[in-house]
C-alpha cells in the first residue's frame, strides 16, 4: 500500500485496472469503493478523492474504456489499403469488445445514476459508439476509393451494422463468455461482400 501523505501515481487508471480485475473476478456484484481500492493496495479513500461516488467512478470508467476504442477507431482511415478490409474491422470490434468489454459495458444497466452519467457525456460530445460508427464509415470510403471495396456498399450502413454487432455482443455477454471474434468476423465477411456480384 502506498505510504501515507505520499502521492499514488496515476490513480484513475490504477482505480480502473483494479476494478476491471474484480469485474472479471466477481462480477459486477463484487464491485464496491472497497474491493477496487484494496485491489488496487491503495488507501481506502482515494476513489473518492478522485470521483463523487461509485456511480461517477463506473460512469468515467465506462467512457474512458470507449474513449480508448474510439481513438483506435479514429486511426482505421489511415490505414485504407494495408492489411485486409477485414482483418482492419475486425481489429477496431475486437478492441471496442475489450476495451468496454461486455462486463463493463453491463455494469451501467446495473447502476442508473451511472447510465445517465454516459448517455449524457455521449450526447454532449464525448467519444462513444457514435464516434467509433463514423471512424469506421470514413474508412470503408477510403478502400472503396481504392476499390478494394464494392462501389456498390453502403458506408454508412455498413459501420452501422458492425457497431450495432459490437454493442449487441458487449450488451448480451458476460466476463468468461465465449470468445466473440468468431461471430465478428462472420458479421465482417457478410458486410464486405456487400454489393458484389
Amino acid at each position: 500500500m502506498s505510504p501515507r501523505g505520499v502521492a499514488t501515481p496515476h490513480p484513475r487508471e490504477r482505480l480502473f485496472a483494479a476494478a476491471e480485475r474484480v469485474l472479471s473476478r466477481e462480477g459486477p456484484a463484487g464491485l464496491t469503493s472497497r474491493a477496487i481500492t484494496t485491489e488496487a493496495d491503495c488507501a481506502k479513500g482515494l476513489l473518492h478523492a478522485h470521483f463523487a461516488g461509485l456511480d461517477e467512478f463506473v460512469a468515467d470508467l465506462v467512457l474512458d474504456r470507449f474513449a480508448r476504442a474510439a481513438r483506435q477507431a479514429e486511426q482505421l482511415p489511415g490505414k485504407a489499403g494495408e492489411r485486409t478490409v477485414a482483418d482492419n474491422l475486425c481489429a477496431v470490434a475486437l478492441a471496442l469488445l475489450a476495451e468496454a468489454g461486455p462486463t463493463i459495458a453491463g455494469l451501467t444497466m446495473a447502476r442508473p445514476v451511472a447510465s445517465l452519467r454516459v448517455r449524457q457525456a455521449w450526447e454532449a460530445g464525448a467519444p462513444g459508439f457514435a464516434a467509433i460508427e463514423r471512424s469506421i464509415a470514413n474508412y470503408l470510403a477510403a478502400e472503396q476509393e481504392r476499390g478494394r471495396l464494392s462501389a456498390a456498399a453502403d458506408c454508412g450502413a455498413c459501420a452501422l451494422a458492425l457497431v450495432a454487432t459490437v454493442h449487441h455482443l458487449l450488451m448480451t455477454g458476460w466476463a468468461g463468455a465465449p470468445d466473440p471474434k468468431p461471430q465478428v468476423e462472420r458479421v465482417i465477411a457478410a458486410l464486405t461482400s456487400c454489393g458484389r456480384s
